[in-house]
């Protein structure tokens, strides 16, 4: 018999013994198509239960503690200074729309509205202007107009409903403008298609998905922000407030077992190397936060807020759904390494999950890093119109913060493979010495009712 023969895991007897090699191992695969891919995972011994729950009871019972003390009760009120994201806002719907010839000078037909006149120049084509009638609030039915320039990269139609921005200091005939398009519905159409094709795909572990989903958002506004703005520590928040999401997801999607218990710890020591990795960049680079419109803008409202914690902060919340995705991943592979050759030790486990690994890195480095240059792409564009050099655009604090933010999430990703796959591979394997006579003495039943 040859050392790959898989006849001694099969539960029956070799009856063929002319074709050892053959029918035995067609069985063996037959059985694990069934019972392993598509089954629960392998319950692990009482004793090793024990042994996960005392590290991660504590664990969670701290996050529902820090939950319970920093818990916000809802953002603090302030006053809206009419700056960016911070207006009063009402809906509107566009009733009409004239064009007209657009005026030599490009100043506005209506006079109130107009700026002192540039010189003269030429005609730029059709303006159009559209008359928006406001639909909510105490001015509800008034309308005013806004003239669109052919050069305008919004356009409006008649029916279509609006954003308004709403200035009650401002002169009467100025308290109104556009500032957006109303986008609920197709908003809401493509939400639904995505739950949909969860549903359809994931069937039950979808909905699961989906519940996460809504639980780990609400965390985020209901606490995570809210306590933020109160001027909590943005560190701590976040860790607590991820956390929080980590144990929930995890557990709802993926089951109360030991395979989710050792993705937990492994996503967990991964977040506790980005936090602090994070942390020392983010102070050694001498990076402020305090780089774009909106930071500011949440800065000037609420002064008491920590901006570089808000930055690491940012960095944990990030890379919590990719590491996620890693750690479980690499829990199952050894699982299932496992379960197809029961008679591998931790080592052997180790190595062959890492080669699963390897490639698994390779690829969600690689879609990390397209993700931020993706979001970070107009500001790229920006750098290469100036014609700047690379070393000066890749140290300028606006780079060098995206830069730090992708690295630091991608070392974190990189070192949640080997730290997660050795915890599975030491658990898994333990756990088999105490089971395999549980297995023996199921094994003997069978044989003896057969008999």
């Amino acid at each position: 018999m040859s050392p790959t023969d898989p006849t001694p895991h099969v539960p029956h007897p070799p009856t063929h013994g002319h074709t050892p090699g053959h029918t035995p191992g067609h069985t063996h695969g037959h059985s694990h198509g069934h019972s392993h891919g598509h089954g629960p995972a392998t319950p692990v011994s009482s004793h090793l239960r024990k042994v996960i729950a005392a590290v991660l009871v504590p664990f969670t019972v701290a996050v529902l503690a820090g939950l319970i003390v920093l818990w916000p009760g809802g953002a603090p009120p302030h006053q809206h200074t009419g700056v960016g994201l911070d207006q009063q806002l009402r809906s509107g719907q566009v009733t009409k729309i004239e064009k007209f010839d657009c005026p030599k000078s490009g100043g506005l037909p209506s006079g109130p509205q107009q700026s002192p006149s540039p010189p003269p120049a030429p005609a730029q084509g059709t303006c159009e202007k559209a008359t928006i009638e406001v639909i909510e609030g105490p001015d509800k039915g008034k309308s005013f107009t806004e003239i669109v320039q052919p050069s305008a990269s919004r356009r409006y139609d008649v029916g279509q409903k609006v954003v308004l921005a709403y200035a009650p200091k401002a002169p009467e005939n100025l308290r109104y403008s556009v500032t957006d398009v109303d986008r609920d519905f197709p908003m809401a159409l493509l939400a639904g298609v995505f739950a949909l094709a969860v549903v359809v795909v994931g069937r039950l572990r979808g909905v699961f998905a989906l519940v996460a989903l809504v639980i780990s958002f609400g965390v985020l506004t209901m606490f995570i922000l809210p306590a933020i703005l109160q001027g909590s520590n943005p560190l701590l928040v976040a860790v607590i407030g991820g956390s929080a999401i980590m144990l929930i997801a995890l557990y709802m999607c993926h089951g109360l077992n030991a395979r989710t218990s050792v993705a937990v710890l492994g996503t967990l020591t991964s977040l506790l190397v980005i936090g602090l990795l994070g942390s020392v960049f983010i102070d050694w680079a001498h990076l402020t936060g305090n780089t774009d419109d909106q930071t500011g803008l949440v800065h000037g409202l609420y002064p008491q807020i920590e901006i570089r914690g808000l930055l690491l902060a940012g960095i944990i919340i990030g890379s919590l759904g990719v590491l996620d995705d890693v750690t479980v991943t690499q829990t199952s592979a050894v699982w299932e390494l496992k379960d197809a050759n029961p008679s591998a030790n931790w080592r052997k486990l180790y190595g062959s999950a890492m080669r699963i690994g390897r490639d698994h890195i390779a690829s969600v480095v690689n879609t990390l890093v397209m993700a931020y240059a993706g979001a970070s792409l107009p500001l790229l564009l920006l750098f290469s119109i100036a014609d700047s050099g690379v070393g000066t655009v890749a140290t300028s604090e606006i780079v060098a913060e995206e830069i730090v933010r992708t690295l630091v999430g991608s070392i974190g990703l990189v070192a949640s493979v080997p730290v997660t796959t050795l915890l599975a591979a030491l658990v898994v394997s333990a756990d088999r010495h105490d089971g395999g006579k549980g297995r023996a003495k199921a094994r003997g039943g069978r044989r003896r009712r057969a008999k």
